[in-house]
Formats: C-alpha cells, sequence, structure tokens
C-alpha cells in the first residue's frame, strides 16, 4: 500500500480520491477551503440553492464510467436528459432549439434556416467518425514527449479535425447562416475559450452535444462533490479543509511529501489539484531555469522551465431566486447579440464588455421540479467578461446584470425583475480571491498553444511521484474531461508504484 496525499479537494482531486482509494492505496486530501468541491459547488440563501459554477453535463458516459471504476454503483448519480437540450435566441428575432434525434433537428434547423438542415447532417455525418479517433488519441492519451502527440496517424487525424482552423472556422464550412455558426461553435464558451481562437479539434464539443444529449444532476451539479466525499469517509480516506499545502517536498529527482501548517508530512507520492499555474509556488526554486547559478535541482534530471499561462474568460454570474416560474422555458438558454462574434472579438481581443454582451440562463426547475420551492425558480446567468480582476468589478457589476436582467425580461423571462426575490451576483474579481488563476473561471485558456502535448500533462514535470489533475491539466476543463484526467493522472501514479 502506498501512501498519496492530494493537494485540492476539487473535481479532480475527488476522482482521484476515488480511484486510487478503490486500488487499496492510502489517500489523504489537503483542501484549502472550508468544503470540498472546488468549482463545483453551490450557492445557497434560504429557500433557495443553485449551482454555483459548471451546470450543463456532456459526455454522461464518461462520468459514469470514471465512477463505476472507482467503484461506485451503477446509478450513483441521478442524471437528468434535457430534451429539448437547449434553446438559443437570436437577436433577429430567430430561435433555434436544439433537440434530440439528427432529422429532428435538421428539420427544426430548416424551419428557421431554410435549406441549411443538411449542413447540420454532413457535420454531424463527418465527425460520427472522426469523433471515436479524437477521444481515443486526446482525451485519453497523455503526452510526455512531442513526437507523441505529432505522431502520422495523430497529425492525419487533426488534419481532419481542422485543428489548423479555429472552431468557428471548422464549423463555417457547414453552414450559410452566421447565426448557425454562433449556434455550433459557442460551445467554446464551455471552457472559456473564444470560438474564433479556440482550434477546429473542438468541433468534437458541438458533436458530443448533438450526439449524445445535454444533461443536468438532479438537485444540481454541487451534489456531485458531496457524493464523492461521503463514498470516500466511508473508505477511510482523510479529508483536511482549511488546511493550506504551503510547499512539496522534492528529494533526488522525487516528490516525497507536503509541508501543511509547517508541519512536515511524508508520502510516496503527491497528485496537486490547484490551479495547476500556482503549482511551481509550491515546489524548491532550485527546480527552475532562470534561477541563481549553483541552485542544485534535488537531483532532477535538467532543470524546469517556468511556465506562462493564458487564463481562460472570466464570467459575470448571477445567482437568483424567484416567486414564479416559466413554464415555456428550457433548462439551458443562450441569449446572443446582433453578431456573436464581434461580441467577442470585443471581449478576448480588446478586453472591453459589451454594453449588451451575450449570456447564458440556467433554469434547472423546468425539468427538475425539486430545484425550487413549489411555484418558484432558481436561475443562473452567466455573462463572458474578461478575465481581469483588476477592473473596478464593484462598479461595472451592478449595471452589467442589470442590462441583461432587463434583456432577459424582453426576450424569454417576462416578469423577471418583479418576481425577484433573492439576487447575487460574482465576478472575476472573487474568483481571483478564491484563488482561480487570472480571475478566469475555466483554468487555462483552450488555444492552440494550450493545447495537447502544449498543455501541462498528468505528469507534469520529470519529477518521480508527482502528479497533476485539474481544468489547466491535460486533457481539459469540463467536469468529465477534468475526471479523465485525474483518471489518467491515477493510471500514471500506479505504473509507477509497480
Amino acid at each position: 500500500m502506498s501512501r498519496v496525499a492530494i493537494v485540492g479537494g476539487g473535481i479532480g482531486g475527488l476522482t482521484a480520491a476515488l480511484l486510487l482509494s478503490r486500488q487499496g492505496q492510502q489517500v489523504v486530501i489537503y483542501e484549502r477551503a472550508d468544503r470540498v468541491g472546488g468549482r463545483v459547488a453551490f450557492e445557497e440563501e434560504g429557500p433557495y440553492r443553485i449551482d454555483q459554477g459548471p451546470t450543463i453535463v456532456l459526455l454522461p458516459e464518461m462520468l459514469n464510467g470514471i465512477l463505476e471504476e472507482g467503484g461506485l454503483p451503477p446509478g450513483s448519480l441521478e442524471l437528468l436528459r434535457c430534451d429539448p437540450l437547449c434553446r438559443i435566441h437570436f437577436r433577429s428575432g430567430r430561435v433555434l432549439t436544439k433537440v434530440a434525434g439528427l432529422e429532428e433537428q435538421a428539420a427544426e434547423i430548416d424551419r428557421e434556416f431554410p435549406g441549411e438542415g443538411n449542413g447540420f447532417l454532413r457535420f454531424m455525418g463527418d465527425m460520427a467518425g472522426l469523433f471515436p479517433r479524437g477521444k481515443a488519441s486526446f482525451l485519453e492519451q497523455t503526452f510526455s514527449r512531442r513526437r507523441q502527440f505529432f505522431s502520422p496517424a495523430n497529425l492525419r487525424l487533426m488534419s481532419r479535425l481542422r485543428a489548423y482552423r479555429s472552431l468557428r472556422s471548422a464549423v463555417g464550412s457547414y453552414f450559410r447562416s452566421e447565426e448557425l455558426r454562433d449556434a455550433f461553435s459557442l460551445q467554446s464558451l464551455y471552457i472559456g475559450g473564444a470560438p474564433f481562437r479556440t482550434p477546429g479539434i473542438y468541433t468534437m464539443l458541438p458533436y458530443a452535444e448533438s450526439a449524445f444529449g445535454i444533461w443536468m444532476l438532479k438537485g444540481g451539479y454541487g451534489e456531485l462533490p458531496r457524493i464523492l466525499s461521503r463514498e470516500l469517509l466511508s473508505r477511510g480516506v482523510e479529508i483536511h479543509t482549511g488546511t493550506e499545502v504551503e510547499g512539496l517536498t522534492v528529494e533526488d529527482g522525487r516528490c516525497t511529501g507536503i509541508t501543511a501548517g509547517g508541519v512536515r508530512h511524508s508520502y510516496d507520492a503527491v497528485l496537486y489539484n490547484g490551479e495547476f499555474p500556482q503549482l511551481e509556488e509550491l515546489l524548491p526554486a532550485g527546480l527552475f531555469t532562470g534561477n541563481t547559478a549553483g541552485q542544485r535541482s534535488s537531483g532532477t534530471a535538467g532543470r524546469i522551465k517556468r511556465g506562462r499561462y493564458q487564463p481562460s474568460s472570466g464570467c459575470v454570474l448571477i445567482y437568483a431566486g424567484t416567486d414564479r416560474r416559466w413554464p415555456e422555458s428550457e433548462t439551458h438558454q443562450f441569449f446572443l447579440p446582433d453578431s456573436l462574434n464581434d461580441n467577442l472579438r470585443e471581449l478576448f481581443d480588446q478586453g472591453r464588455i459589451s454594453q449588451l454582451p451575450s449570456y447564458y440562463v440556467f433554469n434547472p426547475a423546468a425539468l427538475d421540479d425539486t430545484a425550487a420551492p413549489p411555484g418558484q425558480s432558481v436561475l443562473y446567468f452567466l455573462i463572458p467578461v474578461p478575465a481581469d480582476p483588476e477592473l473596478d468589478w464593484e462598479s461595472i457589476a451592478g449595471p452589467l446584470a442589470e442590462r441583461v436582467l432587463d434583456d432577459a425580461e424582453q426576450r424569454g423571462f417576462p416578469g423577471l425583475k418583479a418576481s425577484l426575490r433573492w439576487k447575487k451576483i460574482r465576478t472575476p474579481g472573487d474568483a481571483h480571491k478564491d484563488g482561480l488563476y487570472g480571475g478566469g473561471s475555466f483554468g487555462i485558456a483552450p488555444v492552440l498553444s494550450q493545447l495537447g502535448v502544449f498543455r501541462p500533462q498528468p505528469r507534469p514535470y520529470p519529477i518521480k511521484g508527482l502528479y497533476a489533475a485539474g481544468a489547466s491539466v491535460h486533457p481539459g476543463g469540463g467536469v468529465p474531461i477534468v475526471m479523465q484526467g485525474a483518471r489518467m493522472a491515477v493510471h500514471e501514479l500506479m505504473k509507477e508504484m509497480k
């Protein structure tokens, strides 16, 4: 039996602990907050409770498969399928409803965009053969060397997935309408990226949405860390909340423990699940290039180059409780401006907040009647904004929230403002205070220079016994993908421990 410390009790850390404890390892989790779950948590006020962070569940088979590998019985999570999948409101007045079924979706597209349904069918047909290969090659493999990533087979696959183009450009070859190009590329916002910057390999996201559906967890995504932590405690896993790790011990090229509360603790391996760019602060300074000449690297093969990372987009989030429901509303809805592309270029290229931005609304009571008190609703509004914690968010966020609530009332939630009984706003400044890198909400950005082999790996450094998982670590963000990254880190760890 090996002793493993997990630094950070986010979903990646909890998943790693589940898998390791299932294999008989002794696991201790150190979490600096007063709860586990990281971004996956609830905002609560009186009778109202809603997810603080992620709300959309994609790739349910991946999520359930990892939990079952970790020893949770089938059905431990009650996933609710959203059908319709979501609704997209365009400023032109058009409304696109995404539905289950390829022919049904093509017909729905043709109703609003005559002659465009065949483009959707071509996209899904092309991606049906590429997605399984992309999943196996990029979501289920680690890349310790560049030649593994740039193998001839991978290069051919990346070419077919249009990795050399942006997601919006890759999708654009299937649709004439700018609005449809928006509808099938806005999924990059799920992971904090701009459709015109995110590589075309992420066409797997809109494909997965239509192929496997959009889901929600009954009770909210915030239930997931509660389910995992209960299971871990029943197995004897130690979970120390309110405990910050101050450093990692590296001796002769191996990570041999952590320091917390001024006390050094020895372990056979350490898995880091904090914000990855902050890992460098915990490692001995002599490991890095650019330090004082003559410092020893503790036996590590070579020095580690310091990382410089681009953060993902930030978010202004509005949490609300109302005294009414909207039966005509869907669980997931997107409200787009005149041009989503221009709007997001203003955000990502100029660092500016539009007068009327795009936004997403989560309305869980539309599908889960227990999500709010009878006859009432909880709502979640996500507004993409620059990841700049230095902006004066106290003066920016309130007026921005009012503009968005006014717009939502006009376009989909009549009587919204009069029905409000609770409202709370969260900004990139709050995210930064909570330790999120650069005030971004999704880890490091999903851009080409931070994709695949260029992204921190589950074994991030040439240091034995040190592993990493989280939204900034390969394969990337999104709850099931973070869990997949934790699974790969555990597999690497177990191979080394044999």
